[in-house]
């Protein structure tokens, strides 16, 4: 049986006092060395997750409650999400890639280099209803041996935020001007594009205009971290953002106000939300994974809009 530690809603702003859940948080699983990247699959009620130093990828099961190795051999991967079509799309730092694993379990190459430079170290990824793929490129998995290979930047240690259209294969930098693009989330009606900017000084959330052409404009900061740094962020249903944070995860009201936040004995690295009314969160945190049943519901996004694969 999971273990269990005191859920701890501190209310910030009377906006947050409907955000609430159950009593207590579960710890799915600990004894990992850094866990990110969490995906939820809805058609088999199962969770799948990065456990990036050790090169390896985790699954739990929510009929049973059990936890597996769903991958050996990550290429250390970090961030996931599922497509339209319910396949895994993952960024394997070690590999310096972008990948989807089929149904049948063969791995897709996404994107593993831009004008004949091989990327940095892809973070996360997010998938558009237009069947595009969005996702930052630090260079955390190049920096040293622990969550990667060790390498050299191509990029001359430019991190960039890129959109691939694995229909076309056309691939493109829609934002150049950060300092380590991490963490990133659309809007429900997926006009915005909120991305971290995780090394800033405080580290900070921002919000970009998707345009009809699917590049960025705008750029605003959102919001700034008031403890560590934002990883990994989603948005519920009332256009709230959540981001992980050193003390647990932060709730933003659209307009930005820190109103409340879950706070969690280790450092909240991503999140998701997930089951089928979308009111399950999972957080990654530290070594463990942490969830909780919650009285709102993770954000309802459109259906593919096109035959796209």
């Amino acid at each position: 049986m999971a273990d269990t530690v005191p859920a701890e809603f501190r209310l910030l702003d009377e906006r947050f006092r409907g955000c609430d859940g159950d009593f207590v948080v579960e710890r799915l699983h600990s004894g990992a060395r850094k866990t990110e990247g969490p995906a939820y699959f809805p058609a088999g009620r199962y969770l799948v997750w990065s456990d990036i130093p050790n090169d390896r990828m985790l699954r739990w099961d929510e009929t049973t409650g059990a936890v597996g190795v769903y991958r050996h051999g990550s290429g250390y991967a970090n961030g996931n999400t599922v497509d339209r079509q319910g396949r895994l799309v993952t960024c394997e730092q070690g590999n310096r890639r972008v990948t989807r694993t089929e149904h049948d379990g063969t791995i897709t190459v996404l994107a593993d280099g831009f004008h004949g430079k091989r990327l940095n170290s892809p973070n996360d990824v997010v998938v558009r209803a237009d069947g595009t793929i969005w996702f930052t490129d630090p260079i955390y998995g190049i920096h040293s041996d622990y969550e990667g290979n060790r390498g050299d930047s191509e990029f001359d240690g430019a991190c960039h935020v890129f959109r691939l259209d694995p229909a076309t294969g056309d691939m493109r930098i829609v934002a150049d001007d950060f300092c380590r693009p991490n963490g990133l989330a659309f809007s429900a009606d997926e006009q915005q594009l909120y991305i971290v900017d995780t090394r800033q000084d405080p580290s900070h959330i921002r919000v970009f205009d998707v345009t009809a052409e699917g590049t960025l404009g705008g750029g605003k900061i959102f919001a700034e971290c008031d403890f560590g740094r934002f990883d990994g962020i989603r948005l519920d249903d009332g256009g709230r953002v959540w981001a992980a944070a050193w003390d647990g995860v932060h709730c933003f009201d659209p307009d930005g106000a820190l109103i409340g936040k879950l706070l969690l004995p280790e450092p909240a690295a991503n999140l998701t939300f997930g089951g089928p009314k979308r009111n399950h969160l999972f957080v990654t945190a530290g070594t463990s994974v942490y969830t909780l049943r919650v009285t709102f519901n993770g954000a309802h996004y459109p259906p593919a809009s096109s035959e796209k694969r």
